[in-house]
């Protein structure tokens, strides 16, 4: 088998959420009549256990793909629990990181969606409405996209959609966009197609936490090679599925196999230990990627090419924060990315971290983040960091 010495970074890196939920299980459907209009709100159920002085609901909306098929997709919302505001309050689209690709997978599904959500109540005490999507796939019976950022996108603006028809939360249609890792690529994605597929919406400012930008250099340059596989496992079967890329052109039938378990098989959970077939699913599939480089290759390179985020076409205003040794999402990436916006006279907020917290990367830049956000919101004129990156 494995010495413990090479299970060990992989439990730290990769844990197993073992529960399955169905995408309608207690869910209360809307008593109108329900239309598939992109944004229109299934039902939003109730949630019973909040934090104190929240209520939330979990919800199922309609979306579209960015092929343009209608999709039934959930989420979360998390709103104050006090008197009806005289104005519509703002509203904060959190863009989760990465739970898994599988349906199980969903955050609104897990107990542990509040304690996994930064500064939730920091957010609600301040006013604000949360609404936060699974994404396609993520609690509803379709194929994850995972890190493909139209599909993703929509999702989001959809959310935002979706949360002004329920009157207790009383949200508007002003908004702000916060992610972190895989999120934070949403949360770039969003800004990029809000004007275009949801002009009545109004985005105020965008925040992306370590966010992946240029996909195959994140996926070569990921310094820990057991977090590498395990997400390269979940990025090539989730594309195999949504775009027909052969895992041949990576795997062996045996590996193809194994991607495609460590896939479907698991969600991630921090705080607990990987299964031990999962620890030895990661090591083959880590020993079947050494010398490829995924973002090279046909037709992985050109899927990666299209929903990496091309810096000139996101508006501001824009807040990145990154850790300085990230071992998934390598600094040099993110500050590549930066460093062009700059050349392109786009103004930036940016957030440096120390040390390498992959993880906590939007947990440990949320006062900053949170009060560069009630800036933007109150109209204050964008700092601009560019000098100091």
């Amino acid at each position: 088998l494995m010495s413990f010495a090479t299970r060990a970074p992989v439990i730290r890196a990769v844990s197993v959420l073992c529960a399955s939920a169905s995408l309608f299980a207690g869910t209360t459907l809307s008593a109108q009549p329900v239309t598939s209009t992109a944004g229109s709100l299934v039902s939003a159920d109730p949630v019973v256990e909040t934090l104190p002085g929240t209520q939330a609901w979990r919800i199922v909306y309609w979306t579209t793909n960015q092929d343009g098929h209608a999709q039934r997709v959930t989420g979360m919302v998390v709103a104050p629990r006090e008197a009806m505001p005289d104005t519509p309050r703002r509203v904060i689209a959190w863009t989760h990181g990465t739970w898994g690709v599988a349906e199980k997978c969903a955050p609104s599904l897990s107990t542990s969606f509040n304690a996994a959500t930064p500064a939730l109540a920091e957010m609600v005490r301040r006013g604000y409405v949360v609404v936060a999507p699974d994404y396609p796939g993520l609690g509803s019976n379709m194929v994850h996209p995972f890190l493909v950022g139209g599909d993703t996108a929509r999702s989001v603006l959809d959310a935002v959609r979706a949360v002004q028809r329920i009157s207790g939360a009383a949200a508007g249609s002003r908004f702000a966009v916060w992610g972190e890792s895989q999120g934070g690529h949403a949360a770039l994605w969003t800004a990029t197609e809000a004007r275009r597929y949801a002009p009545e919406l109004s985005l105020v400012g965008t925040a992306a936490a370590a966010p992946p930008t240029d996909l195959a250099a994140n996926m070569r340059l990921a310094s820990e090679p057991n977090i590498r596989a395990m997400f390269t496992a979940f990025t090539t079967y989730s594309w195999s599925q949504r775009f027909g890329a052969p895992l041949s052109t990576l795997f062996n039938r045996t590996n193809q196999g194994v991607a495609t378990r460590l896939a479907t098989n698991n969600c991630i959970t921090l705080g607990a230990n990987p299964r031990l077939g999962t620890v030895l699913g990661i090591a083959s599939v880590r020993n079947a990627l050494k010398g490829k480089d995924v973002g090279s290759i046909a037709p992985w390179s050109a899927i990666a090419r299209r929903n990496s985020v091309n810096p000139r076409n996101v508006p501001g205003p824009l807040l990145v924060a990154q850790s300085a040794d990230d071992p998934l999402v390598a600094s040099s990436v993110t500050r590549a990315f930066v460093r062009q916006r700059c050349l392109n006279r786009q103004p930036l907020r940016w957030v440096p971290l120390p040390g390498g917290d992959h993880a906590n990367s939007a947990r440990d830049s949320a006062a900053v983040t949170l009060d560069w956000i009630g800036d933007r919101f109150a109209g204050l004129s964008e700092p601009n960091d560019c000098g100091k990156i």
